[in-house]
């Protein structure tokens, strides 16, 4: 008999009524969220820190960085993928140029030694990406030719020889 019971009460439960859910609260979140994603996406996959005291120009180009190496320049400092390779306040000391005053010592080496570790690992790793010899270059805007030209021919002394210049975006 207390079987007959459970089964009486089960369906009682059944028609009590229709359970409704309100999801436009739910909706408008991921209506925000969706926003944000938008405005955060780089199609290009490159990701590139500016360090502090560099102001890099506009620029309405539309064309995306590529994968290499980041040199970022600034009036007193060289960073290669956000480390440190020259600071003049630290180099009183050492010799910064050679080849007539071409070519950044410093930077020279730093470079020579990120391309012969992407050549190691090209020889290990069939997976590996080969050596672009991209340097994609973040410049202060007050930078003089002279020694923009100076970090130029140092990029291409040690095998990075297609550049790319890291604007803003007009806008930004």
């Amino acid at each position: 008999m207390a079987r007959s019971r459970s089964i009486k009460s089960r369906r009682g439960r059944k028609g009590a009524g229709v359970f409704d859910v309100d999801i436009t609260s739910l909706l408008d979140i991921l209506t925000i969220l969706m926003v944000f994603l938008l405005q955060s996406y780089n199609s290009s996959g490159v990701v590139i820190n500016v360090p502090e005291g560099i102001e890099i120009p506009r620029s309405n180009s539309e064309t995306l960085n590529s994968f290499g190496v980041n040199v970022q320049v600034s009036k007193s400092q060289i960073w290669i993928d956000d480390k440190e390779i020259f600071n003049v306040a630290n180099s009183t000391d050492i010799q910064i140029y050679d080849e007539g005053g071409r070519r950044i010592i410093p930077l020279y080496n730093e470079l020579v030694k990120i391309k012969e570790t992407i050549k190691q690992s090209e020889k290990l790793s069939p997976q590996a990406k080969p050596f672009s010899g991209v340097a994609n270059l973040v410049v202060d805007k007050s930078i003089k030719y002279e020694y923009l030209k100076r970090v130029m021919h140092t990029c291409a002394s040690a095998g990075f020889k297609e550049f790319k210049f890291v604007v803003l975006a007009e806008g930004n």
